[in-house]
């Protein structure tokens, strides 16, 4: 692995798989074999071929190294709940030590990883353990994903401080227009860009439906 990001957001539903597919697909464009992982995905419908979820499925298709599953996602979780609590109703325990493992064995398959959260940066995923104990076992440069509606400012803001806390690099946020009907979207984007320890790198407009496709990031990499 010559690359490798962990992509957090302000929120559930404010857009990581979105800007994770889209910097795969950016990093493929740069002659880089890539490949995204989702460690925990709550809320999987079981198929043929076993449990898949929708978020799982769009990394896959924009990575260009096809990866086992059980790599991609070890935690695959049939509940759309908080993760321990689906883990719970599953009848298994979120482990670090086995998320580590598969992040090891997928870096040594591409040349990129893109790892998404899930939820924001500290939803719990054990009795101990929490998402920013996930991003900090992994020590990858966070990319945070702002959610642009009511509210984000605090969001962002509070995500921003414990990616600091917890010593990991800041590499940069996106603004994604996630509510059309958000009023001032300039001047929050704006209160943002003033106080974040880090560059914005992308601004991504209402998209119905989202699209990696048509999504550059300001990357240097």
């Amino acid at each position: 692995m010559k690359l490798g990001y962990f992509i957090t957001g302000t929120d559930t539903g404010v857009g990581k798989t979105l800007v994770a597919g889209a910097l795969l697909r950016q990093l493929a464009r740069r002659n880089l074999s890539t490949v995204g992982m989702k460690p925990v995905a709550a809320g999987c419908e079981m198929t043929a071929s076993g449990w898949i979820n929708q978020d799982v499925e769009a990394l896959r298709r924009a990575s260009t190294v096809a990866a086992e599953a059980s790599l991609v996602c070890p935690y695959a979780l049939p509940e759309p709940v908080a993760p321990h609590i689906a883990a719970a109703e599953a009848g298994t325990h979120i482990e670090l030590a086995v998320i580590g493992k598969r992040f090891r064995k997928l870096a040594a398959l591409a040349d990129a990883v893109v790892v998404e959260g899930i939820g924001g940066f500290c939803v719990p995923l054990s009795e101990r353990h929490d998402t920013a104990d996930m991003a900090a076992l992994l020590g990858l440069p966070v990319i945070l994903v702002v959610g642009m509606r009511l509210g984000c400012l605090n969001h962002a803001l509070l995500t921003a401080e414990m990616i600091r806390a917890r010593g990991l690099v800041f590499a940069g946020w996106v603004a994604n227009q996630i509510d059309p009907n958000m009023l001032r979207p300039a001047e929050n984007i704006a209160a943002l860009a003033s106080r974040l320890p880090c560059p914005r790198i992308g601004t991504i407009s209402f998209l119905h439906p989202p699209n990696p496709d048509v999504i550059e990031l300001k990357l240097n990499v």
